[in-house]
């Protein structure tokens, strides 16, 4: 980790690229952090080179959102195929597959806007399921384009205005997200419950 953090500072004029170009990767299941990328970049930009803030946001919600993408059309050209392959069968459990597809059943965008706050290898399993389950890709590019955006500038404005103290919001970035993550499942039980009890009363 310490390598990619001074390669990125060293070369902070083209960090929005490096990263996109990470990201980009990190949707062919290479295990690279997006919330590491999301940090550094905002550091960068509170740090080194705030004339390029545009850029590196840029950088990052094109890398994310893109990349997204490409997990998606992996899940959808392949189907059922991609648990011949080895690695992917050990990576991918088909019961948190099945889990997840049921999730979007059930709860559909609310589904993307809460896992995109879950690390844990959590969010590539979204956009693969949203490609196995064949969702129309309209659909899935505005549902998690709303969610990506709502994800990445929370983290990247956090980061921003931390600033140089980026490696305490390193060190708490689980907490940080578990954190995020409870609140959306509270705000998703209260709105779920409100819809009920509307719909009971009338």
């Amino acid at each position: 980790m310490e390598e990619i953090i001074q390669f990125l500072f060293e070369h902070a004029q083209y960090a929005h690229w490096i990263v996109f170009g990470a990201l980009m990767l990190a949707g062919l299941n290479i295990p690279i952090s997006e919330d590491l990328m999301i940090i550094l970049s905002a550091t960068i930009a509170a740090t080194i080179v705030p004339e390029n803030t545009y850029k590196l946001f840029a950088g990052v919600f094109l890398g994310c959102y893109i990349s997204d993408w490409v997990c998606y059309w992996i899940g959808r050209s392949f189907g059922p195929k991609l648990w011949n392959i080895s690695w992917f069968a050990k990576t991918f459990d088909r019961k948190r597959i099945d889990q997840v597809h049921e999730y979007y059943k059930k709860y559909g965008f609310w589904t993307l806007l809460i896992g995109r706050f879950i690390p844990f290898g959590v969010r590539n399993c979204l956009f693969l399921t949203a490609g196995l389950g064949k969702m129309p890709f309209g659909k899935f590019l505005l549902s998690d384009g709303i969610a990506c955006i709502t994800s990445n500038t929370a983290l990247f404005t956090l980061t921003f205005f931390i600033g140089k103290n980026y490696q305490a919001l390193l060190d708490s970035i689980k907490t940080f997200n578990i954190f995020l993550f409870g609140a959306f499942v509270v705000s998703g039980i209260a709105f779920f419950w409100y819809k009920g009890k509307k719909k009971a009363s009338a």
